[in-house]
Order: C-alpha cells, then structure tokens, then sequence
C-alpha cells in the first residue's frame, strides 16, 4: 500500500511542489504507482523523506543530503559534526548581535549611553526592564516631558550618573528610614522627600510639575518594574510604593496655592482620594 502526494504533504508538514522538487532532483523518488498511474510514497519512501527533512531543519544543502544518504555510514557523523561546529558559531554571533541590538535599545529607550561596565559600575542593582522602557515609551512618547528627559538623559556622562546616583541613594535611605520610623506619609518628612524626589528629577532630567510627578509616583504604584527603578528589589518593603505615592500626591496639595476665596487659616486642603495606597 502506497500514499499519494497529497496525503504525504498533509502528513510530513511540506507542499506538494517541494515533494515535486525532491522528485525532480532525485533525492526522494516514490517507488509505487496507482493502478492509475500516479505516484504513490512506499514506507521506506517515508523513512527517507524523514531524514531529508531532518537534515534540511539543520540547514544541510540538498545535494549535500544526497551525498550522506547515498552512504550515511561514511558521511553522516563527519559532517553532523561540521555542521555542529558551523552551528555553535552561529549561534555565538547571533548571541552578541542580541546583546548589542539590546544595548542600542537601551540606549534609545532610557537614554543612558554608557558601556555595559560602566552601567554595572554606575547603577549597581538598579536594572534597567526593557519591557517597562518599551511601555513607558509607548505610554509618554506624546508627553513633552517625556521627550526632554531622554534627550537630557542621553548627554549625560558617566560622571554625571554616578552624582545622580549618588543622590539618589542617600534619598532612598531616607524615604525607607521614614517608612521603617512610621512617618505617616502625609506628614511633613514624608511630603519633603517627595518634594526632593521632584526637585531631583527636575535637576537632573526635565522640569516635573507636581502634577507630572504625581502621575510618576502612580506608576511606581501600580508598576513594579517601574518602582525597581527607584527602590532594587533587595531594599522594597511592601507598601512602600503606595507610600511614595500618596507622600507625592499630598505634596502635591501642599504644593498649589490655595484659591482665592480660602480661609487661610483653615490649614492645608485634604489629599486627593486618589492619593489614598
């Protein structure tokens, strides 16, 4: 019993034109007829095609195919380990062109220019999420701000970050200090490490409104990817984004001048609800 080229193309998972093709080229002939005289595949026909396919998934030539299957045991194991050695090599240069394609997306997408040494030397643990710089690109390519902060970022030296940094850091052990203290977080310290967190990002990236960090400070809380850029993983406390937050947003009240027909000694406005963790 044979199997039509039809049934065969289902089954193996080619086109009939490419099973035409190894027909024509006199790697995989069918052995049977049809009592109608079409061409039908015998087991051993299928035997064959499995191998032809197995050698094509690893990128051997077809007139290479017929040469190891007119004498496998003289050829196959020779050149397998060829095209073993051909294939490691591949992949080794495949392997550095995805890390350089990742450090230009980097590059493009956090504005930071700096070498993968430096940037390990310069921001420690604090990892840059390419699919969070993807989504936040995404999200704020429209905004001004957002567009002024990469450009800024992208003049930056690695002397520049390792000051930044540095601020940064001795900020992060204050606002955990507080945290850790039971500082609420609309209190006076809390809002006044919000207010230098806001001052900071203006220093050193684009003027950040209170508005503008407010939403920042939403995505902290709402995206960890986000918050690791902040706080590593190995300093996070649960809550703390929340915390930031609403440190931010009460900021942010305390920050606005209050209306025209206020009493002025009616003390400071509430915070907003959705400043609430």
């Amino acid at each position: 019993m044979g199997y039509p080229v039809g049934q065969v193309s289902a089954f193996a998972g080619v086109t009939v034109r490419t099973l035409h093709h190894y027909d024509r080229a006199g790697l995989l002939r069918p052995g049977d007829r049809s009592p109608a005289g079409y061409r039908l595949y015998s087991d051993a026909d299928l035997a064959r095609l499995q191998q032809i396919l197995f050698y094509r998934e690893l990128g051997f030539p077809l007139d290479e195919i017929a040469t190891i299957l007119a004498d496998p045991q003289a050829n196959a194991l020779t050149r397998l380990r060829a095209r073993h050695r051909r294939l490691t090599e591949e992949i080794h240069r495949l392997t550095r062109l995805v890390e350089v394609a990742e450090q230009a997306m980097e590059v493009q997408q956090t504005g930071v220019r700096l070498t993968p040494q430096e940037r390990f030397e310069v921001f420690g643990e604090i990892a840059f999420d390419l699919t969070y710089a993807t989504d936040a690109d995404r999200k704020w390519h429209d905004s001004d701000g957002y567009r002024r902060s990469m450009a800024r970022a992208a003049t930056h030296t690695k002397d520049d970050w390792t000051q930044l940094m540095a601020e940064a850091t001795a900020w992060r052990a204050r606002l955990t200090a507080a945290f850790d203290a039971g500082e609420p977080a609309d209190g006076e310290p809390a809002m006044d490490l919000a207010e230098e967190h806001r001052r900071h990002l203006t220093r050193w990236f684009a003027p950040c409104p209170t508005d503008m960090h407010g939403r920042i400070a939403d995505d902290f809380a709402a995206d960890p990817r986000a918050f690791a850029l902040l706080v590593p993983p190995t300093e996070q406390r649960p809550g703390l984004a929340p915390y930031l937050r609403t440190a931010v947003h009460a900021n942010a009240v305390r920050q606005s001048p209050p209306a025209p027909d206020a009493d002025p000694t009616a003390g400071p406005a509430p915070t907003r609800p959705e400043a609430a963790p």
